[in-house]
């Protein structure tokens, strides 16, 4: 029998998923996890049945082209739990695959916690009834989701975001800047998504918008993160015929970061990531046009990206299909590095949300798990 069944379907999770684990195995050493989980969570103690990044597919389109074998996984996956039994299964994120697979478990008697509510304060709130007959206790990363699941009768517990107590409130740019090799002059960082096909939709979106950028500021820097070695590929790819003083890092998103003045980031995780380092950014995203058409068709909210959903304004510039060019990403980097003041401002926003966050959330988790795990 294991004591924790765990699913992360994507990078940030499986980041989300190795702090939570660390903190259970104080209390409990010899706790027995395994799931779905990427590198980080299998450095952390899970036994990995599938790797995450089997499950990192993300729209409408993208999804019916992998529907088969996600079925398959998860097939698999649940006659696996309905099998073990563990005390307790844990679902990160990855809504749409964990929602179906923890109804089932829930329904065969054993808890189901999921970690991250969806977006559903944004679009799609009709998922509430599913999410209200597939989980068991809900742990939700951002203020104002709390209210949300009470309302609707569903056990739920804020436990802040896990970054928000990794990431430094005085982030050391000097240090990064050192670390990375750069001169002096502007560092722009360029994150386009972990996934492979938002790295093929961003990478050179961002890199013609760095050409555009080098011409204002001839002496301007860019740092590129790529989260896999196959993403690094996609990214060399995209750069070549460019003349530009780019530095392609093995992951380092968390370095490249702090070194940073301004970011280009898709948006996702990255932007929280971007915001908790306190660094002006400009968002941005594309996906097939009939992904976008639906999406459009179900939002309740004018923002896609996290700090200005936080904020509850567009403290940042957005740049979405077609407005998502490298002339538009390039003016609002531009902007950002020629306005002061601004900049500032925008600091202190962030540093306002960085503090509302910072909960100790590993530890929050794992004390929400601790009755589930008694005798484990």
């Amino acid at each position: 029998m294991i004591d924790l069944g765990v699913i992360a379907g994507e990078a940030s999770g499986d980041l989300l998923g190795a702090h939570f684990i660390r903190a259970l195995k104080q209390n409990h050493p010899a706790l027995r996890a395994a799931g779905i989980a990427g590198p980080r969570m299998v450095e952390a103690g899970v036994e990995a049945i599938y790797p995450s990044d089997r499950l990192a597919v993300n729209g409408y389109v993208e999804v019916l082209r992998h529907l088969p074998e996600l079925l398959w996984i998860r097939s698999r996956i649940t006659r696996h739990f309905l099998r073990e039994r563990p005390r307790v299964f844990v679902g990160i994120d990855a809504p749409d695959f964990n929602f179906t697979l923890e109804a089932k478990l829930k329904q065969a008697g054993i808890p189901t916690v999921h970690f991250v509510s969806p977006s559903i304060w944004a679009w799609r709130p009709e998922r509430i009834h599913r999410i209200k007959q597939a989980v068991s206790h809900m742990l939700v990363v951002f203020p104002f989701e709390e209210q949300i699941y009470r309302d609707a009768g569903i056990p739920v517990s804020y436990v802040g975001h896990p970054l928000a107590d990794v990431i430094p409130m005085e982030p050391d740019s000097d240090g990064a800047r050192a670390a990375l090799g750069l001169a002096s002059g502007p560092v722009i960082a360029l994150l386009p998504g972990s996934r492979l096909s938002e790295v093929t939709r961003h990478a050179r979106l961002m890199l013609d918008a760095a050409v555009r950028i080098r011409r204002q500021h001839a002496d301007a820097q860019f740092v590129l993160p790529a989260a896999s070695e196959a993403g690094a590929r996609l990214i060399r790819q995209a750069a070549l015929g460019l003349d530009l003083p780019l530095h392609i890092l093995a992951g380092q998103s968390h370095t490249a970061l702090a070194a940073c003045d301004v970011a280009l980031v898709a948006s996702g995780t990255a932007t929280l990531e971007a915001a908790l380092f306190k660094k002006p950014m400009v968002i941005t995203y594309r996906v097939p046009a009939l992904t976008a058409y639906l999406m459009r068709k179900k939002a309740l909210q004018p923002w896609i990206g996290l700090p200005n959903i936080l904020a509850r304004d567009f403290v940042v510039p957005e740049r979405v299909q077609e407005a998502a060019t490298p002339e538009n990403l390039a003016n609002d980097a531009l902007a950002w590095l020629d306005d002061a003041p601004r900049r500032e401002a925008a600091v202190e926003t962030f540093r306002a949300m960085h503090i509302r966050m910072r909960q100790n959330a590993s530890a929050r988790i794992a004390e929400a798990l601790e009755p589930y795990l008694e005798g484990a």
